[in-house]
């Protein structure tokens, strides 16, 4: 047995039967045979195999929800290339397309390890690269070799390993991988001291990574019998560091040390649970939707638990690092089980649901999804069996289920009662379900509106769901306990203020002082609540992730910036005759700035990474957008050989989905050339930032009125209105008097052939 956290690792199985070896994860444990020992120490394995001159590793993504293992169709870089990040490097075929895959790091492409038309299941390391030309060669020996090595080295390890060969069952646990890069762990705290007892699920140590400190919790019951890592010591990902064993007069045994002749462990029983049961099912995974996703947030669920769903059928919005987008069902059946519930994340590739082939084998899912989702669900269920049961429950099968009032949280309704609640104005959770376990169903829709329940609903708030520990048990947070028992304080005598009253980690530190207690509300001289200043840190959306990416790899970029004023009179006349039209300022800019690139090619092409200059045949302008919490670029296509009118209509639908974060990836990353407007905002001059990818991008400042002089004027002067460009180009492809020329082409433009965007 292992205990650990995040990605999966190894262990080798003591059931004595030298079968295989068993995989744990926090999706689950499973045992698999000596055939796929190797493939799998080799994921393992890898980081401790290529410590030595430190490579980045590029691994098989997952490039759909059902993608388990890819296809090289073709590497674009050759061993010795240098790749950057956000370069395409190599074509996957998966099973729904071929997808270019790009590296995430700058550095040299050292060694390839699955070439063109071989396969390696998602998660496989594929490639290695090296973050300077000169390791090339260290880390393609080290890398070539691995494959072979692994077994071998494997071995010496696992025959020193001090909890081998007890006389009575142990589970041992493992240094855990906390994240992929992560090669070893350093014992910050044991939370747990030899003798003491451990529940599954239970925090019994914090391990600091190479990314932050974690808690590590307990997949097991038991007792700590032996600590062999102690507190300020390192060990690497996969090392043993302490031993459970699951009776407590069992401790002197495994403290004594190894028999000498050992004597095969008894077999620990799973949960049964970890078993996937016998019957036809599917897994639905985290998806990447986008090359750079590595995690996905779920916004919320377009089904519920029990609900029939079709192949095709929008099942979950999820928030990934570009935009939320519906994933679909690939397969038909019932949602049997949601492991990551609304507002909770998930590592792309990790199932987040299951979907069973039968409505009958749900209840066995639900046991099996349990598991999945660390067995916090199975844990929670037991305190809910002991409680009364309903006098209805006692009722045998077949007799009719009883019917049941939802007092808040989930409510659980079939497709057709939720549309029919919606048409008739009916509050679902004022309506008695008597469907399986309380579901309810269109009929009970139908009777509630005749009986008048399409009354509004009541302004009193569905009673919340009770969570009521067991006797003797602290609700505390992992985090909380440690600080806790670094500070020597009772958690007893600290008032949680989170969810259930548990004990929060800020409890703590208010307690010992280390963090003032929240300020009550301050109020104003008129007696309106003051606006409270934060102070705290709060952490990226999925959407700012990527723009802060994005940002930071323009950095190293030479650019230069050129400014030129320009008249608007007559581009705002055009713009107060096309408005009523549903033509915007923002479609009239694209338009205007579409014919000067036109005009000017090179300023519509990107620097290539190979040493070239990229031209792009369709001009493409992409428009920054704020929205709530992030930027985004919609994109107006062939803007020079559309209409206005169509560049309008098309705008509004752009916006539109913008704003509900339903953009598809092709409506904003194909963007060739990109406009800033921050002119709305009474901005009168600004440099923008360049895109990765792209050559060029025109920051625009309001318009003033402005007086110039005017010969023709009765005092030789007249007032007109004026704004400010700013433009800022890649200069390895683009010279200064190329984006000069253009700001001209585009001044001559907006000032005088107007009627050109009307074409």
């Amino acid at each position: 047995a292992v205990i650990g956290t995040a990605n999966a690792f190894v262990a080798n199985n003591n059931n004595g039967s030298g079968n295989g070896i068993a995989v744990y994860s926090n999706a689950g444990v499973s045992f698999l045979p000596k055939h796929h020992q190797q493939q799998q120490r080799r994921r393992n394995d890898a980081a401790t195999l290529f410590m030595a001159a430190d490579p980045i590793k590029v691994t098989m993504p997952a490039l759909s929800s059902t993608m388990k293992e890819g296809k090289i169709v073709s590497w674009l870089k050759t061993e010795g290339e240098e790749v950057s990040a956000g370069e395409a490097i190599m074509v996957v075929e998966s099973d729904k397309a071929d997808m270019d895959v790009e590296a995430f790091e700058d550095g040299f492409l050292a060694k390839i390890l699955t070439g063109e038309g071989e396969s390696a299941p998602v998660g496989d390391v594929v490639a290695l690269i090296a973050s300077e030309e000169s390791e090339i060669a260290e880390v393609a020996a080290s890398g070539g070799d691995a494959v072979e090595v692994v077994s071998a080295d494997a071995a010496p390890a696992a025959a020193e390993a001090p909890a081998a060969g007890f006389s009575v069952p142990v589970n041992e646990i493992f240094m855990p991988a906390l994240s992929s890069t992560m090669t070893e762990g350093k014992i910050v705290s044991w939370l747990k001291s030899e003798g003491d007892a451990v529940s599954s699920g239970e925090a019994i140590m914090v391990v600091e990574s190479d990314k932050a400190d974690m808690d590590v919790e307990a997949f097991d019951d038991g007792y700590i019998a032996k600590i062999y890592t102690q507190e300020g010591e390192t060990a690497d990902v996969g090392a043993l560091v302490a031993v459970v064993v699951e009776n407590e007069e069992d401790i002197a045994a495994v403290q004594a040390g190894p028999a000498a002749a050992p004597s095969a462990p008894a077999a620990t029983t799973a949960p049964a649970a970890s078993a996937a049961p016998d019957c036809e099912f599917s897994l639905i995974d985290m998806p990447a939707l986008s090359s750079t996703m590595k995690e996905g947030k779920i916004v919320s669920w377009l089904k519920s638990e029990g609900d029939a769903v079709s192949s095709g059928e929008a099942i979950m919005v999820v928030e990934s690092d570009k935009a939320d987008m519906d994933v679909e069902a690939f397969e038909d059946g019932y949602l049997a089980a949601i492991i990551t519930e609304e507002g909770e994340s998930s590592d792309v590739g990790k199932p987040v649901a299951l979907i069973a082939a039968e409505e009958g084998d749900i209840p066995a899912l639900k046991a099996y999804a349990a598991s999945l989702a660390g067995g916090g669900a199975a844990v929670a269920a037991a305190p809910a069996a002991a409680a009364p049961a309903p006098k209805a429950a006692a009722a045998p099968k077949a007799a009719t289920p009883a019917k049941t009032l939802n007092t808040g949280g989930r409510i659980v309704a079939s497709p057709m009662a939720k549309k029919k609640a919606e048409a008739l104005g009916v509050d679902l959770s004022t309506i008695t379900g008597s469907g399986p376990n309380g579901r309810i169903t269109g009929a009970d829709v139908d009777a509630a509106a005749k009986s008048g329940g399409a009354a509004p609903k009541k302004a009193t708030e569905p009673a919340k769901p009770k969570y009521i520990p067991a006797p003797g048990v602290i609700a505390a947070t992992p985090t909380a306990r440690a600080l806790a028992k670094k500070a020597k304080i009772d958690l007893s005598s600290i008032e949680g203020t989170g969810e259930f009253g548990r004990v929060t980690a800020d409890d703590v530190l208010i307690a010992t002082g280390e963090k003032k207690a929240p300020k009550k509300a301050r109020t104003t001289v008129s007696g309106e609540p003051a606006v409270e200043l934060r102070n705290d840190m709060e952490p990226f959306s999925a959407m700012q992730r990527g723009v802060s990416k994005n940002m930071e790899a323009t950095l190293s970029v030479p650019i230069f910036r050129v400014s030129r004023t320009i008249v608007t009179d007559k581009f705002d006349s055009l713009y107060q005759s096309v408005k009523p039209k549903g033509v915007t300022v923002s479609a009239l800019l694209a338009k205007a700035v579409a014919l000067a690139a036109e005009k000017h090619p090179v300023m519509n092409s990107n620097y290539d990474p190979s040493g070239g200059i990229k031209w792009n045949a369709d001009i493409n302008i992409a428009m920054a957008v704020a929205i709530n919490g992030g930027l985004i670029t919609p994109v107006l296509k062939n803007a020079n050989e559309r209409n206005i009118l169509e560049l309008g209509e098309d705008w509004k639908e752009l916006v539109g989905k913008a704003k509900t974060n339903s953009l598809t990836p092709d409506e904003f990353q194909t963007g060739t050339f990109t406009i800033s407007n921050l002119g709305m905002f009474g901005v009168s001059q600004f440099d923008a930032i360049l895109p990765p990818g792209q050559g060029s991008i025109l920051a625009i400042g309001g318009t003033t009125p402005v007086v110039v002089p005017d010969k023709s004027a009765v005092l030789g002067l007249k007032t007109q209105k004026q704004m400010t460009v700013t433009l800022t180009c890649d200069h390895r492809n683009i010279y200064g008097a190329d984006a000069a020329l253009f700001l001209k082409t585009l001044a001559d433009i907006m000032e005088n052939k107007v009627e050109s965007l009307l074409l």
